[in-house]
């Protein structure tokens, strides 16, 4: 289901890519042509300025930057790399004429990974090459774990945090829609209480799968927190994603337990968003703020229920129990 944090989502079965920033005609044709048998894609750009758009245009896996290029060499490409967040990560290995070891400290400096002078051996380069994807490969690996709620399976709260900050910094600068919401298990410490914790950490878990089986591949499904949960609806409008939380709603209220057959578990639903061509500018705490609201009245309205408004207007249609 898209961008939704499984152990199974960790590798991918589109090839990696390499971007080759070089303003030479036959460097392109040549690395492609002796590279065209290894296990990933080759995009070229032939210029530093076309390079940088590439970069967040194709993201690629690793670049292979020259140095002496017309009017931005290699230099300023790594420095502007290193300076955008989208691109920061992204490991460059220089690939240059110049020898001098000045230059080679400076592309170190600024960020290079690795630094090959031409010409290169391709054999050498290839093992480099290689070597500085699976490196890459494994730190993504681990980066993705470290966001990864280990009991649901879901993003954790701090990817939650940073992804809602960015989509909500980009519905005040596009306008795009967005929607935020806050999902509670209704009276989750009794189940704890009742039947011990282990059928608690499966209520939590099987809430998990059915925000896997309910949410789009555009969603954004984390565990905020103890019972809590967090879904960010990207390009989704406030009357959209209450249909896609009722279905949620549904689905984990017909859900049988096999340590509490007798008992239904539901959830409680907070929905707040913006349509399209709406510029807000709070923050993503005000977002949070009034998504935590109508999540607290949905649970004074009985629980088992769906809340939902939007950013700029009064609180809309609510969805009562079925």
């Amino acid at each position: 289901m898209g961008i939704r944090a499984v152990p199974n989502g960790e590798t991918t079965s589109n090839p990696p890519k390499v971007l080759i920033i070089d303003d030479s005609i036959d460097v392109h044709r040549l690395l492609t042509a002796r590279l065209r048998n290894e296990a990933f894609e080759i995009v070229n750009a032939s210029s530093g300025r076309d390079g940088l758009q590439m970069a967040l245009e194709c993201e690629p896996s690793i670049i292979l930057l020259d140095i002496d290029m017309p009017e931005m060499d290699g230099f300023q490409v790594l420095r502007k790399l290193k300076e955008n967040p989208a691109t920061a990560n992204i490991p460059v290995l220089v690939l240059s004429g110049l020898t001098d070891s000045q230059d080679k400290v400076a592309a170190f400096d600024l960020g290079a990974i690795d630094y090959i002078t031409k010409p290169f051996d391709f054999i050498e380069l290839r093992i480099r090459l290689n070597a500085a994807l699976r490196l890459n490969d494994l730190i993504s690996m681990l980066a993705r774990r470290a966001q990864i709620d280990g009991l649901s399976g879901l993003w954790n709260r701090v990817y939650f945090d940073n992804r809602l900050e960015e989509a909500v910094d980009s519905v005040a600068r596009h306008g795009h829609a967005l929607t935020v919401a806050l999902v509670d298990l209704d009276n989750f410490k009794s189940v704890n209480d009742t039947y011990g914790h282990p059928a608690g950490d499966t209520v939590i878990q099987g809430l998990a799968k059915v925000l896997n089986e309910q949410c789009r591949s555009t969603d954004v499904a984390c565990r905020y927190g103890g019972e809590e949960f967090g879904i960010i609806m990207p390009d989704t409008t406030p009357e959209a994603a209450q249909a896609v939380c009722e279905r949620i709603r549904v689905g984990l209220e017909e859900q049988t337990w096999a340590r509490h057959p007798e008992r239904k578990i539901t959830a409680s639903f907070g929905v707040v968003g913006v349509s399209e061509d709406t510029t807000v500018q709070a923050k993503s705490a005000v977002w949070l703020e009034a998504a935590d609201q109508n999540l607290y009245q949905a649970k004074q309205n009985g629980r088992n229920q769906v809340v939902a408004s939007n950013m700029q207007a009064p609180k809309i249609r609510l969805a009562e129990a079925g």
